[in-house]
Parts: structure tokens; sequence; C-alpha cells
């Protein structure tokens, strides 16, 4: 069979190819970070279909290996639904950071952010795309707190800690929206582009990063929905969540400096002291001579921080199997020198200041900013070879 496009023109297949991607182009991103949402992601990419109607849409499904393979479901959807494309991250955790990742993989000039659960009502996306066109906004919020919008059948201490938040939030960003601490949003490409680079990617309120990021002050407009109840899964919401919500605002606020990450390791590290005082007092009621006490509660008290680190601290980026052993030993090989840099610290502050407590104070924080940073580089942002089959 003769191909007619071997003989045509360069000049000419390329304007046919440009004119093919031109239909296919999206203008509207729609990018849905999942964790085991593999009961509702075909539903999800059938709704928005019918909400957006004639508006050129993709969907990028950002998923996090999640244990029910959600992934393989977005996979052969995509087969039927060109327009889906999923990403699957191993090795890496965190609805903020795949909401970037996402969002820079996109094609359109326009990028919604929402829920797989159908807690966000994805009626509102179109509603949404049209303000951001005929405002010419940079950002377009699904508020709960205005309007004809509401939070459904939350429980009191829900709306109590919404409430919480959002007032915290106020701090970093004004009266910018009335819903800072919406998941639910819409936003222009270049606004992701232009505070990608300052963007925290910790915790789950993006939103209140991107504003609170961004160089130039934003056009925001709002929409109002109500919040509905989760179709299928379980709530991600828990006290966790708070804790990196309150994180994000100290690292916000301080422009950087001290990273929220910081912040949970150092309380771990806390915690870590009282069962560390705990097991010596123990062991002292049972009189246990001082040196192997102390020694046992050392050790208690690195295990007790690695385990809780790797558990919460680097949540995103967990040590499993095989990894966990080394990632242990070298954990308690850098509380050791983090700890003689304590001391060392605390000696030369007790002969400049005379003050006990703030020479304890300062061998403790340069232990812990090296612990940090020690443990973050050369335990868990340790680049992991793929495994050979």
């Amino acid at each position: 069979m003769h191909d007619d496009t071997v003989n045509q023109p360069i000049s000419s297949l390329s304007a046919e190819i440009n004119q093919k991607n031109k239909n296919f182009m999206p203008m509207l991103s729609v990018v849905i970070p999942t964790y085991n949402e593999k009961g509702n992601i075909a539903a999800l990419v059938d709704a928005v279909r019918d909400a957006l109607g004639d508006i050129p849409w993709e969907m990028i499904v950002v998923d996090d290996d999640s244990p029910d393979k959600t992934y393989e479901l977005a996979f052969q959807l995509a087969h039927k639904e060109p327009r889906l494309h999923c990403i699957r991250r191993v090795g890496r955790r965190g609805l903020s950071s795949a909401v970037v990742e996402g969002a820079l993989a996109s094609n359109g000039d326009f990028i919604a952010v929402m829920d797989a659960d159908f807690q966000h009502d994805e009626k509102m996306l179109k509603p949404m795309y049209e303000k951001m066109i005929a405002k010419k906004a940079d950002l377009v919020v699904g508020t709960r707190y205005a309007g004809d919008g509401g939070v459904g059948d939350w429980d009191e201490t829900r709306r109590q800690m919404s409430d919480f938040a959002t007032r915290l939030s106020r701090i970093l960003i004004g009266n910018k929206t009335s819903d800072p601490m919406s998941g639910f949003f819409m936003l222009r490409r270049e606004v992701v582009e232009a505070s990608v680079y300052d963007l925290s990617q910790q915790g789950y309120k993006i939103l209140l990063d991107i504003i609170s990021s961004a160089p130039m002050p934003l056009h925001i407009e709002e929409v109002s929905y109500v919040f509905r109840n989760r179709r299928e899964g379980e709530s991600k919401i828990s006290l966790q969540v708070m804790a990196e919500f309150l994180f994000q605002i100290i690292e916000k606020m301080s422009h950087g400096l001290i990273p929220g990450r910081f912040v949970l390791f150092s309380a771990v590290g806390a915690l870590g002291l009282c069962v560390h005082l705990g097991i010596l007092f123990l062991l002292k009621s049972y009189h246990v001579a001082f040196l192997p006490a102390q020694t046992a509660a050392i050790g208690c008290a690195m295990l007790f921080n690695f385990f809780v680190n790797n558990e919460l601290t680097y949540r995103d980026r967990k040590l499993k199997g095989w990894a966990f052993i080394p990632g242990l030993i070298l954990f308690c090989l850098i509380c050791s020198i983090g700890a003689l840099a304590n001391i060392g610290v605390a000696e030369l502050a007790i002969h400049q200041t005379s003050s006990w407590s703030l020479a304890g104070l300062a061998g403790a924080l340069i232990g812990a900013a090296f612990n940090f940073g020690a443990a973050s580089k050369l335990i868990w942002e340790r680049v992991k070879k793929p495994k050979r089959k």
C-alpha cells in the first residue's frame, strides 16, 4: 500500500499535524490526586465529562502507588477515554506534591484541582471556568463559606477545626478568599509556573501554599458549592493532617527559615526525650546501674525517634523492606554524632555566657539541626535504585 504522506512536503505535513493537535489540545486540565480511590475514579471520569460538556479538557490522575491499585483502573479507563492520563508515583506521597506534579505535566491553559471522592461538586467546574475567563481571574476558589456554599452534615468538632484553620490561615494571606482551606479551585498555568519554586509542597493545603507563595498579587474570584460526603473509601482527615497544616503555617511565616518538617522532627525528638527519661527511671526503680540504664534508655529513644519519624515526618518517603535496617543503623550513627555536637556547642556556650539554660538550648538546637539535616539527606532523601527483575 502506498502512503501519500511519504511524498508530502514537510511544511504541509507539519501544518496538518499541528491542526490535529490543536483539535485535541485541552483548555482545561483537571488534576486529581488519589490514594486508594479505586471505587470512585470511574464514576468521576463520567461525571467530569458530563459536567464540562464542550469545553476541551483533560484529566490527570496522580496516584501515590495506591495499595488498592487505583492506578491500574485509571490506565484501563484511559483506553476508552483518551483525555484521561495517569501518573503513578512510587516512593513519594503527599497531596500537595501530587497536585504540583500533575499541574506541571498538564497541557491546559487553566488547571483545576479537586478530590476524587465526590466531596467537591464537579458541576461547579464549568461555572468556575466561565468565571475565570469572564473576570480574567488568576484563581477561582470553590468556597464553602460564601453565597450558597456549605459544609453539609459536618459534626461540630469538624466545623470548629475548619474554622480554626481558616482563621489561622488569614495570618498568612489576610482576607483574599473566604475559604483558604479549600481543596477545590482553578487557576491559570502561569500562576503555578511563577510560584512553583517557592511552594513547600508539604501537607494537604495546596491552595494556601499557592496564594502565600505567588510572587505577584492574584486576582481571586469565588464560586460557592456545598461540600458533600465521600462516596466511597475512607476519609484522609486526621490529627497528622492538622499537624502538617500548622507546620506549613510556621514554614511560610518564617519564609522557609524554619521548615515544617524540621518542626515535626524536633517534636518527635522531644517525645524521644520523654521516652529516654521514662526508661531511665524505670530501670532505676529496678536497681539497674546508671551506665547500663543510660545506654538502654538512649537505644530505646533512638529506636522510638526513628520509627516515628519514618511513619510521620518522612511518611511520603517512608523506608520499607530491606531499606529499613540500614536506615535505622545510619540514623543511630547520625544521632550519636549529633549528641557530640550538642555537647561541644554547649561546652563553648557555657564558657561564653555562664548560663546553663542558654548553653543547653544552644547545644540542643545545634544537635537537632545536625540530626535533621544529616538524616534528611543521608537516609530519607537518598536516591533509590530501581530493583532489577
